[in-house]
């Protein structure tokens, strides 16, 4: 019981910590975004691109077709690298125009129309729901794979106490959208806060990455030579580096991971919204 509790508490420390980000950011935040930090400050928030759900949906990818999963990263990298001009185009419209979403991004290529807002409103929440209840499926998830991992520690959490962590976690996350994002809502406005506090999430995320993969390289291996070697060794495994889906389904999926990185809800806010200087998209 006593690792299960650690993990918990961990859990709301880290929350916590974000949540003090935040409120740093609301009050000191603006002098940093305008300073020669706030390029990186905005590159990093744009990694809210990848979710739980991301990291989640890349392994189980990875595991079935291989090497198809690189192209839900392709994508964005494509477009971040290569279309910067049609990234600074929709920036100047968000600007100009007073843009708060995509739905008020589209309605604004039909005049402002106020039905076509109200549709594309309508499928960005239809279409938010069940992305959101996957993201708390993921974090229940995480936290029973953890809480079992050490013997006896998940007994003592029953399904019902499962829910109602992530019913808590769903209370703190509204909690934080309503503390630093909807409370203003002026397309004049930034949010210093939530942006600092996903910057400095994504800083986590790396480290964690950049953890792991050390680890696994050169502490469960000698290097990547011997990675590799091991994998050579296996006849067992060049089936999972070997098999793909085919071309079209690698086309379809680098066209639709291009579009999510500028259409996703959060995502457009992220870059388009909450873009403050010129030369950022650098």
């Amino acid at each position: 019981m006593g690792a299960g509790w650690v993990v918990i508490l961990a859990a709301l420390i880290y929350l916590s910590g974000l949540f003090a980000v935040a409120h740093f950011g609301d009050l000191y935040g603006q002098n940093l975004l305008r300073g020669k930090h706030g390029a990186t400050v905005y590159a990093l928030t744009l990694t809210v691109y990848c979710t739980s759900w991301t990291f989640f949906g890349s392994v189980g990818l990875a595991s079935a077709t291989g090497f198809d999963f690189l192209t839900i990263y392709a994508g964005p990298i494509l477009v971040m690298g290569l279309g910067r001009s049609f990234v600074e185009r929709i920036v100047g419209l968000a600007k100009t125009q007073n843009i708060l979403s995509v739905a008020d991004f589209v309605a604004s290529r039909y005049g402002k129309n106020a039905k076509v807002a109200a549709i594309v409103a309508v499928i960005a929440v239809v279409g938010s729901i069940p992305y959101i209840a996957l993201q708390l499926k993921a974090i229940s998830s995480s936290l029973a794979a953890i809480l079992n991992a050490g013997p006896g520690n998940l007994q003592t959490f029953s399904t019902p106490s499962m829910g109602l962590i992530a019913l808590g976690v769903t209370l703190v996350l509204a909690a934080f959208t309503t503390l630093f994002g909807t409370r203003h809502i002026d397309a004049r406005d930034h949010h210093s806060g939530l942006t600092l506090a996903l910057a400095a999430e994504s800083l986590i995320k790396l480290a964690a990455f950049l953890i792991v993969g050390c680890f696994v390289v050169w502490g469960m291996f000698s290097g990547p030579v011997d990675l590799l070697n091991a994998i050579v060794a296996r006849p067992d495994l060049r089936p999972l580096v070997e098999r793909s889906n085919g071309i079209a389904t690698l086309v379809t999926m680098l066209v639709l991971s291009s579009a999510m990185i500028v259409l996703l809800p959060r995502q457009f806010h992220m870059t388009f919204i909450e873009y403050r200087n010129e030369g950022d998209t650098k």
